[in-house]
């Protein structure tokens, strides 16, 4: 590399490759009205500045941001204290306070480099006070921090109405050895000893225990508690850090464990339902001291192992019917739980456009968990029993949602209706996506008892935050005018009260909505950045999707703004605005197409791509899109493609020349250019490089096919001396990204 300001440039970008993140948020939590400390957990945080939650009546300030020393800082400080611990042992010199003061300071560093988190992605901490105003709404919040690199990803927040109570912050060894040995969970403690009991706490009911599990870790609170008392102790942990990428099963499996003053066992739970996080629902025998144990089921642990508890005689909802109402009208809806209010309420969906809505209950100054609550405007049926038989099917008249629930262990709903050769029928429940621990399966049938069509379980990649995704979908066409036969049943023949559904049976209804991610972007001034849009089809609409920002600030641009039909996702490159912005912006993205001949417009929702142990991968919705714009980089002027459609690529053939402005000067020929992770096949031929701009000739061929479409995303880099490496005599010194191409194969 020859020229000093592209060099700068260079190292520049190059050190917005580290983009900060956040790792968790202990506590996760605190009341209306109080000031707490909180410690973040994340990586590359350095120069952290302030923090942002979302929503009114929360103000957070930074502390202290701790970084961990690095090995060569470690060894120099063990170094030392040697030469201390030398000079005391050879008695030559006199041995001072001051020297004890420095044998006791350098072992303390000593311990914490030993007690530092065993995963980079959470080893850097920050503290932060937080001002929680009376008037706080409760609820979830998102809590990203600012560094000067730019903002984390969010992490979740949540403002509480009880009294709260946090342990010391778990401090796991960086050595799983120093952890005690586990040989059997502690169900099975009656025949294998488990980890020796922790110190316990005493608390107050209600109230909310936060806590960190250590490797090997129980935490344990002691609670007076009355006879008669329905205790609810809901765990929150999935909640808080949905999923942890180095884990297996992917997240913190909590155990809750309930002990009578004897020392037995009377309640436990390692799950709720299809929940993995734990909810206790125990009535009190008689009055007494109760411990309760908190704990991983495998005893894993670390920083990132947080949760948050309610425990009291608090209000719980186990589950409503129907599961959703008709957009315009008032539904009566049953709720079912504990210590609650009411046993039915009245919805109000009058003003609500269609969608899923929270229900919730206050009992005194406590709120109860909410449950989600679908509201549609298509037709609305209650089932109606008995329909367990061909002979007794419902009869149903399409388009229309039933609302129904299976009612005892074995039962199936059946349901019957008239139909035409070609006719194309939607079958859908939405059960398991509202709550319920219904684990449905759908059957049709012609009128002769001939299976036409089945389904067990369908892929919803809109549910980011469910791992077994139980509701079923079917679509299918007719083969013949007559009575057709649908039924509905739990695949593990469970049943009861709660085993609700909702039953779509209507002709196709083509939709789709979007996910984009990151939820929070960062960038230089007038770079072009990857994001990532999801297009969630539905009733098999494949249509092209035009994709735009809405009311954005000035200086913000889209290139590659499309999603291509047939396809469910696209990178493109969000530009910043060559200027350096203050505060972070949100920002909102469109999704244009025409469906049935009229043009849809549906709005984006931000996502997070969250890892599941190691392998899998979820769209998990966040509130808000949000974008940090740091200063621009000294002398770099933007990037621009200048073809304005998609580059035609021929098959094997010759493709026209996509032209970039590259407004680097005499120095463009010191830049090299690479596709970024493109589609099989496709490929750079050649670049031809001038002062004033590149044009690069891009090839298909080999796995490339005919009609292939999207965007091709191009890294720039120079190369520079590489003096610490001989083998490797030059390194990639990356510039930055092209704004995306669009192109089709023909």
């Amino acid at each position: 590399m020859r020229d000093p300001l592209l060099f700068l440039i260079a190292v520049s970008l190059q050190a917005q490759q580290n983009l900060p993140h956040a790792g968790y948020v202990y506590p996760a939590g605190g009341r209306q009205g109080d000031t707490i400390e909180v410690t973040v957990g994340g990586q590359f945080l350095d120069g952290v500045n302030s923090a942002m939650i979302s929503g009114p009546g929360v103000q957070a300030s930074v502390v202290e941001y701790v970084k961990p020393m690095t090995q060569v800082q470690f060894n120099k400080l063990r170094d030392q204290l040697q030469e201390l611990l030398d000079k005391k042992k050879a008695g030559t010199a006199p041995w001072t306070a001051d020297d004890e003061n420095a044998v006791a300071d350098l072992r303390m560093k000593i311990a914490t480099f030993l007690r530092r988190p065993m995963t980079a992605a959470i080893a850097e901490t920050v503290r932060l006070q937080i001002q929680l105003d009376p008037s706080a709404a409760p609820g979830e919040r998102e809590l990203r921090l600012l560094t000067p690199s730019g903002l984390t990803n969010p992490i979740v927040f949540s403002i509480g109405q009880l009294p709260e109570v946090s342990k010391q912050p778990a401090n796991a060894g960086s050595e799983v050895s120093n952890a005690p040995k586990i040989v059997a969970p502690a169900r099975a403690q009656a025949q294998t000893p488990g980890p020796p009991k922790a110190p316990v706490t005493d608390i107050v009911l209600p109230t909310i225990v936060n806590g960190q599990i250590a490797p090997g870790g129980v935490d344990r609170y002691r609670l007076q508690a009355t006879g008669g008392q329905h205790l609810v102790i809901a765990a929150g942990v999935r909640e808080l850090i949905p999923y942890i990428s180095d884990a297996v099963p992917g997240w913190f499996q909590a155990t809750l464990g309930l002990y009578d003053e004897g020392g037995k066992e009377v309640a436990y739970a390692d799950h709720y339902r299809f929940h993995q996080d734990p909810v206790l629902l125990y009535e009190i025998p008689r009055d007494g001291q109760y411990t309760l144990e908190i704990h991983d089921s495998i005893y894993r642990g670390r920083e990132d192992f947080v949760y948050r508890v309610a425990i009291g005689e608090l209000p719980y909802i186990t589950g409503i019917f129907p599961l959703g109402g008709h957009s315009g009208v008032r539904t009566n809806v049953e709720v079912r739980g504990w210590n609650l209010p009411a046993t039915h309420i009245v919805r109000d969906e009058r003003d609500r456009v269609p969608g899923v809505y929270p229900v919730s209950l206050t009992k005194g100054n406590s709120s109860s968990n909410s449950l989600p609550f679908a509201v549609d405007t298509l037709p609305e049926i209650l089932e109606r029993e008995p329909n367990n038989a061909t002979a007794a099917a419902q009869r149903v008249k399409l388009p229309l949602i039933v609302n129904g629930r299976i009612d005892r262990p074995g039962d199936f709903d059946m349901f019957r209706f008239e139909g035409r050769a070609g006719e194309e029928i939607v079958a859908e429940v939405v059960a398991r996506r509202l709550a319920s621990p219904l684990d449905s399966i759908l059957k049709v049938t012609d009128a002769g008892g001939k299976q036409l069509a089945s389904n067990d379980d369908f892929d919803d990649k809109g549910a980011g935050l469910i791992t077994h995704q139980a509701d079923s979908f079917l679509q299918f066409k007719l083969p013949a005018n007559g009575t057709y036969y649908l039924s509905i049943g739990d695949t593990q023949r469970k049943g009861g009260s709660d085993y609700a559904y909702r039953l779509r049976i209507s002709h196709p209804q083509p939709e789709f909505q979007l996910r984009m991610t990151p939820s929070s972007v960062n960038g230089r001034g007038g770079v072009a950045v990857p994001v990532t849009v999801y297009a969630l089809r539905k009733d098999g609409f494949n249509g092209e999707i035009e994709l735009k920002l809405k009311d954005a600030p000035a200086g913000f641009t889209l290139s590659g703004a499309w999603i291509p039909a047939n396809q469910n996702s696209v990178r493109l490159t969000l530009t910043l605005p060559p200027r350096t912005l203050e505060a972070p912006v949100e920002l909102h993205l469109e999704g244009k197409a025409k469906v049935e001949g009229k043009e849809v417009i549906r709005s984006g929702i931000p996502a997070e791509d969250m890892m599941q142990a190691f392998a899998y991968h979820h769209l998990v919705t966040e509130d808000a899109w949000m974008v940090r714009v740091s200063p621009p980089v000294r002398g770099r002027n933007v990037w621009k493609v200048l073809n304005d459609k998609p580059v035609q690529i021929p098959l094997d053939g010759n493709a026209p020349p996509v032209k970039v402005f590259l407004p680097l000067g005499r120095f463009a020929a010191d830049v090299h250019l690479v596709l970024n992770d493109p589609p099989e096949g496709i490929s750079i031929d050649k670049v031809n490089v001038s002062e004033t701009g590149v044009s690069i000739f891009l090839r298909a061929g080999g796995k490339a096919k005919s009609g292939m479409a999207g965007n091709l995303l191009v890294d720039a880099f120079m190369e520079t001396e590489n003096p610490n490496n001989v083998a490797a005599k030059k390194r990639k010194v990356p510039l930055g990204l092209l704004p995306a191409i669009p192109f089709v194969i023909l």
